[in-house]
């Protein structure tokens, strides 16, 4: 669990993202990547808005409509009683990488920099909700089918891959962590820009620690001091909006349909914002890289180390999610990818031995 997390407030500013980024692109073994291909240029993210349809925005306006919509939610500014945690956590590993992003790119393979996937198997280009929920996952939990990615790491022309289950934490990032509901089934959204500046990466709300790297924190570049112990590696904490507008899976920038929580004026309470009111787990990567000493050749296929991003498309088995969100983060513990609290034993676990409703 993690030493210390940062609550977030503050809107989102639903700006324009991805314009230009250069990339590199290779494919590592893994489950349905193939053989590993020498590295090639891609032109990265180019554009905040596809210029393909894919099946779930046919018209490809880049809007997909949440289908039914939540209507009817205000903020809420409840104070239920103090718990300090009130998460679990989902355990992926990496499954492959390819230059594929089928958010900002969907239906076109090759033309992203290159991505390092976790969670579901099948993640490509062509990706859907239904194609993804067909899919297998190297989640601990087998009704996380969700995909995960960010942009791959490259110690020179080498891969830098995370090695086992990464954690991805599942949070609430308001007050009333008991208004927190699941996720819709097909919400889609990116965190973060790879064209952020250093600045722009050091105040975006959510920065946690930034790289991190044995006694350094809270670096913007790839940390300096990097200790060379086998034990070592590589880590950066970065939080996701958690407040949904209810109406929207995706929008044109793939962010625009989220937002960061607000405080609630007078108060030190978090809240969603009136435009953004749906309260929904707040993810936090928390990934480790196996390299450390000197860094001076490592970089990211988006570029700088600061154009650290992400992206989360979900296709969790409703019923286990909503298990997992109710016990876990609505119940006020600190919960494995099980949903078990070892502080708190006797609240029990919300799935079984296998990761699976009971």
């Amino acid at each position: 669990m993690p030493r210390r997390s940062r609550v977030l407030s503050g809107a989102l500013v639903a700006t324009a993202l991805l314009l230009t980024s250069i990339g590199v692109g290779t494919v590592a073994a893994g489950a349905d990547a193939g053989a590993a291909a020498a590295p090639v240029a891609h032109t990265g993210h180019t554009m905040a808005v596809s210029a393909a349809a894919s099946p779930e925005d046919p018209d490809g306006d880049g809007y997909i409509p949440a289908n039914p919509p939540v209507t009817g939610v205000t903020p809420s500014t409840k104070e239920p009683p103090h718990r300090y945690f009130h998460e679990f956590q989902a355990n992926c590993s990496v499954t492959h990488t390819a230059p594929d992003d089928p958010i900002v790119y969907p239906q076109q393979p090759g033309k992203s920099h290159d991505h390092t996937f976790m969670g579901n198997t099948t993640t490509n280009a062509h990706s859907t909700t239904a194609s993804l929920a067909a899919g297998s996952t190297t989640c601990l939990a087998p009704g996380d089918r969700s995909a995960y990615w960010m942009p791959t790491m490259y110690n020179g022309d080498e891969p830098v891959l995370p090695v086992g289950p990464q954690v991805i934490y599942y949070k609430a990032g308001v007050t009333d962590y008991t208004g927190v509901r699941p996720f819709p089934k097909g919400l889609r959204y990116v965190v973060g820009s790879p064209m952020q500046s250093a600045q722009e990466f050091r105040n975006h709300k959510g920065f946690v620690e930034g790289w991190e790297c044995g006694d350094s924190f809270f670096n913007v570049d790839f940390p300096a001091d990097c200790p060379d112990r086998r034990d070592v590696q590589v880590n950066i904490r970065f939080q996701a909006p958690s407040c949904w507008d209810g109406r929207n899976l995706d929008t044109p920038n793939h962010q625009a349909h989220m937002a960061y929580p607000v405080v609630n004026p007078g108060t030190n309470n978090n809240i969603c914002p009136a435009s953004h009111p749906v309260a929904l787990p707040m993810i936090e990567f928390k990934m480790a890289f196996p390299v450390n000493g000197d860094l001076s050749r490592v970089r990211l296929a988006s570029g700088t180390s600061y154009s650290f991003h992400y992206d989360f498309f979900n296709a969790w088995d409703e019923p286990t999610l909503r298990a997992m969100v109710d016990h876990c983060i609505v119940g006020g513990l600190q919960c494995d990818a099980r949903g078990y609290d070892q502080n708190h034993p006797e609240a029990g676990a919300a799935l079984d031995e296998h990761y699976e409703l009971p």
